[in-house]
């Protein structure tokens, strides 16, 4: 792509830190992954369903002499090119030309381009998906795309069939979607093969004498995955070394106390000292797969995995993990990481293909090689800009069917694009400590936020603005 390279998006984890207060039969209401503070604004639109506006018919013959010329030089103006509306100002970016391939989109964030007739796609950033502020009525030739690399905490209601199938475009976690970003915390392959951080058995046995065998590095306490009450439970049948705010038995030099320390040379060589490390996932669905696994893989660390259920079609070889969901408790994980621990031939089974190089997963061998977008690799582009040049080039293959007198092909999203299951308490851990209010909200703010997708699809569908107390309304309406 010619356009100017922008910064890499930061994946991280948001956690949920505030509820939002809204006076229906004086309860306290909790939107998943936003909690908005906002004062409730008048609805504007009307009772009823409207119908889809109508595409404006005199947009085509300036687009037609856009695709005349499309290998040849062209005007920077959106009078001739489609724009592409950023409705979350993820990028920052007022305005700008960008080469897809052969074809040319303007991209902006600027809301006054809403009514403007060479708008075709609205784009939007996952976690900042307002109920209060959607670009509505929604006409026919606009389409609706969805960025969301992150977990189901931050915006439960997107992972509902009713809100997901609102958008035509997807770039998701999941491999099912139009962009799967399944591999977007791991570089490539050479970063799984480097022996940078490895450290041999001999000297790992050696720090046995004042390591545990198994690390845990956490600060986002009580997620969806119920992780640390697995943790808690696991540490009465084994020792492990806490870093972090979860559990913490053990403090890392304060240089290190820094989340942004945890891709630093010096953290990395603590964490390979271990032997295994515990790589929980914040939430517990099909293809989420993040730095928790890959991290170690690169450092020459055994991760004891939870998380993705799919885990196993992305491991670079079939021994390279021990799975959590593959022991019935805690006490019986231990028992064998303990076996592990002491027999050197039997861990040396999980680190063979890392000593070697052996890469034996062609799922993930083809994804790497495939995959249109890099991680930090500046001869690459990053996935913000590969998904924004999906859409660009869609709209203009629609456009140009239209202009031979073709239907447009309809792109949809389908459930599978961004799709979890409920959470659920791990059967051995009490809902104790009390007070701890965030690991106790995960389960019903799910099943509440069921209501809030199915609210929501309403109101899109009726295509007229709305306010957020028409919004709650619907939610509890009985």
């Amino acid at each position: 792509m010619g356009h100017i390279r922008r910064r890499k998006l930061l994946a991280s984890c948001l956690c949920v830190t505030a509820t939002v207060f809204l006076l229906v039969t004086l309860q306290v209401v909790v939107e998943l992954g936003k909690f908005e503070r906002r004062q409730f604004k008048s609805s504007s639109g009307q009772n009823g369903h409207a119908k889809v506006e109508e595409e404006p018919k005199h947009l085509y013959p300036l687009l037609k002499k856009e695709a005349l010329t499309l290998n040849g030089e062209k005007t920077a103006g959106t009078d001739s090119h489609p724009v592409m509306l950023w409705w979350s100002p993820l990028t920052g970016e007022t305005g700008r030309l960008g080469q897809c391939g052969a074809d040319a989109c303007f991209f902006t964030i600027n809301r006054t381009y809403l009514h403007h007739p060479m708008t075709k796609a609205f784009l939007f950033y996952g976690t900042d998906f307002n109920i209060d502020s959607l670009p509505l009525p929604r006409r026919a030739h606009h389409d609706w795309g969805l960025f969301h690399e992150e977990s189901p905490k931050n915006n439960y209601k997107l992972f509902h069939q009713p809100v997901i199938t609102l958008f035509n475009y997807t770039a998701t976690f999941s491999r099912h979607s139009h962009l799967p970003l399944t591999t977007q915390y791991l570089e490539g392959v050479e970063a799984l093969k480097s022996l940078r951080y490895l450290l041999p058995l001999q000297s790992k046995n050696s720090l046995r004498r004042r390591l545990a065998p198994l690390v845990y590095v956490q600060s986002d306490c009580d997620p969806p995955s119920d992780r640390d009450s697995y943790v808690r439970e696991l540490m009465t049948y084994i020792e492990v070394d806490s870093y972090g705010e979860c559990l913490r038995n053990k403090d890392l030099p304060q240089p290190l106390k820094n989340p942004a320390s945890m891709d630093t040379d010096s953290f990395y060589r603590i964490i390979a000292q271990y032997k295994f490390i515990l790589a929980f996932e914040n939430a517990v669905c099909d293809d989420y797969i993040t730095e928790k696994l890959w991290r170690p893989l690169k450092l020459g660390v055994v991760p004891v995995y939870y998380g993705s259920p799919t885990v196993t079609d992305w491991l670079p070889s079939s021994r390279s993990a021990i799975l959590v969901s593959e022991f019935a408790h805690p006490r019986d994980l231990a028992s064998y990481l303990r076996r592990l621990d002491y027999d050197d031939t039997l861990y040396k089974a999980h680190i063979d293909w890392k000593l070697h190089g052996e890469i034996s997963n062609q799922r993930l061998l083809t994804a790497l090689r495939e995959r249109p977008w890099g991680v930090q690799d500046i001869n690459q582009d990053n996935y913000i800009d590969a998904f924004e040049c999906m859409v660009c080039n869609r709209v203009w293959a629609n456009l140009r069917l239209q202009e031979k007198g073709l239907p447009p092909k309809k792109w949809e999203a389908e459930v599978t694009h961004l799709s979890c299951p409920e959470p659920t308490a791990f059967a051995f851990s009490p809902l104790a400590p009390r007070g701890n209010t965030l690991r106790e909200m995960w389960i019903p703010s799910f099943q509440q936020s069921k209501r809030e997708a199915q609210a929501l699809r309403w109101l899109v569908d009726r295509n007229q603005n709305f306010s957020v107390r028409e919004f709650w309304a619907l939610v509890f309406k009985d």
